[in-house]
């Protein structure tokens, strides 16, 4: 953690930006340009419930139209 309370992180691979660009994109879209928020607390809520919808419900096309925690759950292969 930096002095100032917050930290840099450096991506691993190249293609990991664009994940986390991704999911930016459709957080902001989805939630964040869609809403008012009155308070920190209704902010907190609205957001969780939108990150379980979006990781226990939505199917997502790069894992084959699984959720992520179903796709995290498939038996893995033995290297």
């Amino acid at each position: 953690m930096a002095k100032h309370g917050f930290a840099i992180y450096s991506f691993r691979q190249a293609n990991e930006n664009a994940f986390v660009e991704s999911f930016n994109g459709k957080f902001r879209d989805e939630c964040l340009n869609q809403l008012w928020f009155r308070n920190l607390v209704e902010a907190r809520d609205i957001i969780e419930r939108w990150r379980l919808d979006y990781n226990y419900q939505r199917p997502h096309r790069s894992l084959g139209q699984l959720t992520p925690m179903e796709f995290k759950n498939l038996p893995q292969p033995m290297v």
